[in-house]
């Protein structure tokens, strides 16, 4: 059954469609107004609240209530990722016997934007009597959180994005972003590395990437095709043939690296009419072929095969001797892409 709309209702649709669109623009602004006005707070508060972290023996235990929490519980993932040993304990769990988890060589962030949770406010003799370093975030800087804190990371918000001025907007994405410039800060002062990251990433295709070298995945030792440069193209084919590559090193008297000969190149042999018969190696091979580490990443391996528009590489040691082949379908079996 068609269903007839309307000129009225389809209008009522376009009206919709133009109010979402501008509500939506009006919400992104006021929130990017708010964070660009954090640049001014980080300031010798933020720089304390650095050496706190950077300092603590123990680990960063971050609290917060209601939307506070699921905020303090993304920042305490991004600070475990990076190096800074972090978890969310919940203010109410934590009256509750998870104070427990917090030792005295932690060091805690309490996120509360009024800075009067009350579930957050109980703690604070606890933590006061254990003399764990304090680290607040609040939107009012003269708020009880703020005041009994070792230092207070200034979260306020002019408005929130929403139009009653009550759903937590502007102010949850500027404490997140807080929340990440500590993190970051605290990164680049561990001189943290892709490789410590990939260490706490191992699962799925970023550890992966991260993790993986080309030495984990090359074909080398028995599997590595190899011929010396006076072999005869036919011996050169079976040899490419029984490793099963499409490719072969070629290699002179000091086993050094000298070409390489590939599926394409025996192509372009052939388009030359050369005798392939009786043609030697080093007569067709392509000449000083493109190496790698075996310490490179796999994946900037795969960076060099395509800026070259080839599927294969050659991996060398320091003496440019050949101990390995690694090929694009290697990397796509490994999952990396």
């Amino acid at each position: 059954m068609t269903q007839i709309v309307s000129s009225s209702q389809s209008t009522t649709t376009k009206d919709h469609d133009n109010t979402f669109i501008q509500v939506g623009k009006r919400t992104i602004a006021l929130e990017i107004d708010a964070v660009n006005a954090l640049n001014d707070r980080i300031n010798q508060d933020f720089v304390h609240a650095c050496h706190l972290v950077f300092e603590c023996k123990g680990r960063t235990i971050v609290t917060g209530m209601g939307k506070s929490g699921h905020i303090g519980k993304k920042i305490a993932a991004t600070l475990a990722s990076t190096g800074t040993p972090s978890f969310f304990v919940h203010p109410g769990e934590a009256s509750h016997g998870d104070l427990g988890m917090i030792t005295t060589n932690d060091v805690i962030i309490a996120i509360s934007n009024s800075g009067s949770s009350a579930e957050v406010l109980t703690l604070l003799p606890t933590i006061k009597r254990l003399g764990i370093p304090l680290i607040s975030m609040t939107g009012e800087q003269t708020s009880p959180l703020a005041q009994q804190a070792d230092v207070n990371l200034d979260i306020s918000v002019k408005s929130e994005a929403c139009p009653l001025d009550l759903a937590p907007t502007s102010s949850t994405t500027v404490t997140l972003v807080m929340g990440d410039a500590l993190a970051v800060a605290l990164l680049e002062a561990r001189g943290f590395t892709p490789e410590d990251f990939a260490f706490s990433h191992p699962g799925g295709a970023l550890g992966r990437r991260l993790l993986l070298k080309v030495g984990d995945l090359m074909h080398g030792d028995k599997d590595l095709p190899t011929v010396s440069e006076s072999t005869s193209l036919p011996q050169t084919l079976i040899e490419m043939t029984q490793k099963g590559l499409g490719i072969t090193t070629v290699i002179n008297d000091e086993q050094k690296l000298t070409g390489v000969f590939t599926d394409g190149d025996l192509r372009r042999a052939i388009d030359k009419n050369i005798d392939i018969n009786h043609a030697l190696i080093k007569d067709v091979m392509s000449a000083d072929p493109t190496t790698i580490s075996a310490n490179m990443l796999a994946a900037e391996a795969v960076g060099l095969m395509e800026r070259q528009s080839i599927t294969a590489l050659i991996v060398a040691n320091e003496d440019q001797q050949p101990i390995g082949v690694i090929h694009m379908h290697d990397i796509l079996r490994a999952g990396i892409f």
